[in-house]
């Protein structure tokens, strides 16, 4: 049958075959996040095996990990039961439509439901405040898991999370989720790169100079400046401009730019190329002492669609993947393959994971020589390439 249950949409971790192993990693479950009574003792174990009082969300996640597997392993095991801890602390604001000011639901201060309400604090921004918690939560305890094990590496991470009729897609990387509808496409996310986090960084190295180790500029310059720049005026920009500016150049300035490169090639201390993820509490620039960490943020920016606003029809879907896809497919193109493959194959009742193992094939091309190269004979995606495809109509009604 088409009713799909979203327990069973599987995804599809597809390594394209020209790496060794996967650094990919994902997940999928429900959450059940438990409503106790107020005034109960947590061990009242009894209290808990009779609750029938759950709140059921359902959660997929993707992680794309770098400097080896070890982080989004880790991430792809526990980030899901972080977000619940999270979500069952906050459980009693969840359920009001207005969150009270004391959990307890006590009113000290007559005005405290005012500033709720000026506040324009509602359940789901504590369903948003849960899943940033989450993340910070999951990126401490893989730092504290992998130094004990000796293992090093970080991830990127992408979580959606289906709760209470609203969709929550938190991200923290340069993976992408995108809704692909009858009539439209909506972005549930954004890259987070050394580029696009420009100012974010140069500004942490002007508060805190000390992390460059005199060994990096902070200022942006179109190139790697050179000996014979120095005395010239140049175009620059710092961490509190969008518009550029010029400069006269120094001999600091002939330092290796904290940012430094273009699209794909931008790297943070010419290091990484991501600016938020999960992990690389080790890394450091190679021979000097300088550690990333601190320029890398593992907060996710959580964006909300809300399902009762919108009239979501049959093929509609959530689409999740890691950089494989982007680098090589615009939104346009995958919305394009997703509605024309949807379109055909009515009745297979495997068509999303079907899907799912189509969009992976078209962005790892096929083997001409010793190359991979698309259809259109550009060059194929060389990374490895997760997908998820999640039907929207069939929800299960909460």
């Amino acid at each position: 049958s088409p009713h799909l249950t979203w327990s069973v949409c599987t995804p599809r971790v597809i390594n394209a075959e020209k790496s060794e192993f996967n650094e990919d990693q994902a997940a999928c479950c429900q959450i059940s996040i438990r409503r106790r009574e107020p005034g109960l003792e947590e061990d009242e174990e009894w209290l808990i095996l009779c609750s029938t009082q759950f709140l059921t969300g359902h959660y997929w996640a993707l992680f794309d990990g770098h400097g080896g597997p070890d982080a989004a392993i880790i991430a792809s095991n526990y980030l899901h039961y972080c977000i619940k801890q999270k979500l069952e602390e906050v459980v009693g604001g969840i359920t009001e439509a207005r969150p009270p000011m004391h959990l307890s639901g006590r009113c000290v201060c007559d005005s405290d439901p005012q500033f709720v309400e000026e506040k324009h604090i509602h359940a789901a921004d504590l369903v948003v405040g849960a899943l940033e918690n989450a993340f910070q939560e999951c990126d401490e305890v893989i730092g504290q898991e992998m130094e004990a094990t000796k293992q090093t590496g970080g991830c990127t991470a992408l979580a959606a999370l289906y709760f209470q009729g609203k969709l929550y897609v938190a991200n923290a990387g340069d993976s992408r989720a995108i809704l692909v509808l009858k009539d439209n496409i909506v972005p549930m996310s954004s890259e987070f790169t050394p580029e696009s986090e420009r100012q974010r960084i140069q500004h942490l190295a002007f508060l805190f100079p000390k992390l460059l180790d005199g060994e990096f500029t902070r200022f942006e310059f179109p190139r790697r400046l050179k000996g014979d720049d120095v005395g010239q005026r140049v175009l620059y920009r710092d961490y509190f401009m969008e518009g550029w500016g010029y400069k006269t150049v120094e001999k600091a300035d002939l330092k290796y730019p904290l940012v430094h490169g273009h699209g794909k090639q931008a790297r943070l201390l010419g290091t990484l190329a991501v600016s938020r993820g999960l992990g690389d509490h080790q890394l450091k620039v190679i021979d000097t002492n300088i550690e990333v960490k601190p320029f890398l943020s593992c907060i996710p920016k959580v964006n909300v669609f809300d399902f009762a606003l919108h009239d979501i029809k049959e093929d509609d879907v959530l689409i999740m993947a890691t950089d494989g896809l982007w680098d090589v497919l615009c939104n346009n193109e995958v919305a394009h393959v997703v509605r024309s493959f949807l379109a055909e194959n009515r009745t297979d009742p495997q068509r999303f994971s079907e899907l799912a193992k189509c969009l992976v094939c078209r962005a790892r091309g096929k083997k001409r020589g010793h190359q991979w190269m698309l259809d259109d004979s550009h060059e194929a995606s060389y990374d490895d390439i997760s997908v998820f495809v999640i039907p929207l109509h069939n929800r299960e009604k909460d």
